[in-house]
């Protein structure tokens, strides 16, 4: 579904993706590791054209995405629930649920606005309340519905996780495995949480440094050594200072 193939991207004089190539393929869920300031962050945003890659190639569903819009590319079935969650505070909950459906059947929306309160029943219980006031965990159940209410053949996901209590993290990871599971969801997973991502991915890539240093089925990066040593067991020797502030 989707192909990234030796990417290069640049942020002034600093090579924040150096050559990288992955796979998505339809109804798999695959996780991409790495430090903060790894470029994970910077992938993510280039597959939606922001910033625009340097060189390589990015395709899905066997059609180049270069040189396209945001908007074009969403169009074409690709939606992100952003790092940092990054809902609109002055907006309610139905609000920002609405924003999401702008490429979407406008027929369609009631259904597909139950249907998120089905899936995401805190949502219904805060449907008329400001974005701005949710905890963080609900921020990030807003985020993940107004991503599916454009009904995305491919779901982004960056750092879902980050900055959650532990409840939330926990929920977060389930409802990844719900979506895949359930829905026959594709997504593309950015996450610092090693060992959670490790654990609902089909497969899985290590981003060090701008490039591809690994990659495998969840479970063997999970088992493997290196991993576990940089990774899994509070290992520091993964850090990637020369990209931490674009990543």
């Amino acid at each position: 579904m989707l192909q990234i193939e030796d990417v290069h991207a640049r942020y002034g004089h600093v090579h924040a993706l150096r050559g990288v190539s992955l796979s998505v393929r339809e109804g798999e869920t695959v996780t991409l590791i790495g430090a903060n300031g790894a470029g994970k962050s910077t992938l993510m945003t280039s597959i939606l054209g922001a910033p625009r890659i340097s060189s390589g190639r990015i395709r899905f569903q066997g059609a180049s995405l270069q040189g396209l819009g945001v908007h074009e590319i969403s169009r074409r079935g690709i939606a992100i629930s952003p790092e940092g969650r990054r809902v609109f505070p002055r907006m309610t909950v139905t609000e920002n649920l609405l924003m999401g459906a702008t490429f979407a059947d406008p027929a369609t929306r009631g259904t597909d606005m139950q249907r998120m309160f089905d899936m995401f029943p805190i949502l219904s219980e805060r449907s008329q309340q400001l974005a701005g006031t949710l905890s963080g965990g609900e921020q990030q159940m807003l985020a993940i519905a107004r991503a599916l209410m454009s009904h995305p053949r491919l779901l982004l996901m960056d750092e879902p996780s980050l900055g959650l209590a532990p409840i939330y993290i926990r929920k977060v990871f389930e409802i990844i495995e719900m979506l895949n599971r359930d829905h026959g969801m594709t997504i593309l997973l950015v996450e610092q949480n090693a060992n959670q991502a490790l654990r609902v991915a089909h497969r899985a890539y290590v981003l060090q440094q701008g490039s591809i240093v690994m990659s495998g089925t969840g479970r063997e990066l999970l088992q493997s050594p290196e991993v576990r040593a940089a990774y899994l067991e509070g290992g520091k020797s993964h850090n990637d200072p020369a990209v931490a502030a674009v990543a």
